[in-house]
């Protein structure tokens, strides 16, 4: 089965999700797969058509990993770590789906089933929480406007109520960042005690209002230096959460070693690497007692796979990131399904139930936590055909020469 065209697929800047783009491969067979990875959406698909297309037509669809050791070992000669990799990672995920699809089978059992459902938490951002108007181009946006299940408004005003309302649904967990907005709003290098105060008022009313209900995790989107983040870390301790994720960022093994040390909050660590390379000092110095890992960027299906064991080895759990693509979500659900070490595959139910089922044919469902297995080949779903014809819709190809 020979590759013979690459598409890149662009919602548009007005989408809900700018910083989103989707790849389909074609093959000779007829077999499509479908991908996509999130930030620096031009630079992707330049990426995608100037370098990784032309690698891959006319080369066997079914053999990923050789695709990805051979992209991957170009990229890492001149520290193409970045872009690279998320270029890299929506295409070896849209290969998995082709490979799924020619054996009829979905895609977690090729890679070997391990649990008969998947337990999932809500990431309390709103519908527009990826748009340009919701200002996340940063990573870290607000939808700013409320509306239906717009639980970041709801977080920070009401979070006992939306606590409460989670619980209702079933829900396991709910994630929230609460300490963000004085970062960006007074910089990265303390955090004054009335604002680290209201950053743990609203954690408290949440167990105020359901009590040990529901998880709590708690995102920093690695705003913070060192010192407020120990602070941070120290202050949350009385409310037992699930974990803090990205209190600093991830780019230094033992500036996390020492966050880790302070406090007896577990640390999340961390969507923002990429490939093992990254994840194996996190590992090797106990600077975290969670892997968070975003299976569209970090490396695709075959890496998102080896650091999951990896963390396995050093009997760390892993939770898989997406709050970036209905791609990288079931292609999350699938490695969650085979992932034995698996704590959490995160979703956002804004996005499960106002954006992704603009993109997709088949968005899953969260039922009492839990996402059920898929049972299609492949990952599962395929672009919407009203998606595609969208007026600001954006297709790129590359073909290959007959």
């Amino acid at each position: 089965m020979k590759i013979t065209a690459v598409e890149t697929i662009y919602p548009g800047a007005r989408s809900a999700m700018p910083a989103l783009v989707f790849v389909r491969i074609h093959t000779d067979e007829g077999i499509q797969g479908i991908g996509d990875t999130f930030y620096l959406p031009q630079t992707c698909i330049s990426l995608i058509h100037e370098h990784i297309a032309p690698v891959l037509l006319g080369q066997d669809a079914l053999a990923i990993e050789r695709h990805w050791r051979d992209l991957y070992r170009a990229y890492a000669r001149f520290g193409g770590r970045g872009a690279e990799i998320r270029a890299l990672s929506a295409v070896d995920v849209a290969l998995w789906d082709i490979l799924g699809k020619a054996s009829g089978q979905p895609v977690h059992r090729l890679l070997g089933t391990a649990q008969e459902s998947i337990p999932t938490y809500n990431t309390c951002g709103g519908p527009l929480y990826a748009s340009v108007d919701g200002g996340s181009q940063a990573g870290y946006g607000s939808s700013r406007v409320a509306g239906m299940w717009d639980d970041f408004d709801a977080f920070l005003n009401r979070p006992g109520e939306l606590a409460q309302d989670l619980v209702s649904e079933g829900a396991k967990g709910m994630k929230i960042w609460p300490f963000d907005r004085f970062a960006q709003a007074k910089g990265s290098r303390a955090i004054e005690g009335g604002d680290l105060a209201a950053g743990l008022s609203t954690v408290a009313a949440i167990r105020d209002a359901v009590g040990d209900a529901i998880e709590i995790m708690v995102d920093g989107h690695g705003l913070w230096d060192l010192t407020p983040a120990m602070r941070i870390a120290k202050g949350l301790e009385q409310y037992d959460l699930a974990w803090a994720e990205d209190l600093t960022l991830a780019d230094n093994p033992r500036t996390l070693a020492r966050l880790r040390a302070s406090s007896t909050t577990p640390i999340s660590v961390s969507e923002y690497l990429v490939t093992r390379q990254e994840y194996m000092p996190i590992l090797e110095q106990d600077a975290a007692d969670l892997i968070m890992i975003d299976p569209t960027w970090a490396g695709g299906i075959t890496e998102s796979r080896k650091i999951a064991v990896l963390a396995d080895t050093f009997g760390l759990p892993v939770t898989y990131h997406d709050c970036t693509g209905p791609l990288t979500l079931l292609a999350g659900i699938h490695l969650s399904a085979a992932t034995p070490n698996l704590r959490y595959q995160e979703s956002v139910r804004a996005y499960l139930r106002s954006v992704y089922p603009t993109m997709v044919t088949y968005v899953p469902e969260v039922i009492d936590g839990t996402f059920a297995l898929p049972t299609a080949p492949g990952l599962g779903t395929e672009l919407s055909p009203e998606f595609l014809a969208g007026e600001d819709v954006v297709v790129r190809t590359t073909r290959l020469e007959s």
